[in-house]
């Protein structure tokens, strides 16, 4: 993603992953700084699997970042922080970006063809 404005595409991803609760606590956490996602799963109360799923979504977005580090142990572990994005959201910004769209539905891509 760039850092400019997004595309249509784009702002449909975006916002449909931050539409979450959880997803949304998951950026107000991580906007404190990077974690690494066993202590995140415990602050934020739910387990490594959902977190997991979660995380690949806003990632998936360009919301956050992942990187893999070591520890000083040599266990490896995963480090998530928010990724430099802004949102201003008007009704002529989202004018713009709707005229971006090429996808029906970014989400769930595009719709199936109907047969005749």
């Amino acid at each position: 993603m760039t850092t400019g404005e997004p595309t249509g595409d784009d702002l449909i991803v975006m916002l449909a992953a931050l539409a979450n609760p959880l997803r949304l606590r998951i950026v107000a956490k991580l906007a404190g700084g990077r974690d690494y996602v066993s202590r995140l799963a415990r602050e934020i109360g739910v387990s490594r699997p959902l977190l997991h799923m979660h995380l690949q979504r806003l990632e998936a977005a360009g919301l956050i970042a992942g990187s893999l580090e070591l520890s000083a142990d040599g266990k490896a572990m995963k480090y998530y922080e928010v990724t430099d994005f802004h949102l201003h959201l008007t009704a002529s910004t989202l004018a713009e970006a709707a005229q971006t769209l090429t996808r029906s539905d970014p989400v769930k891509g595009p719709a199936p063809k109907e047969h005749s």
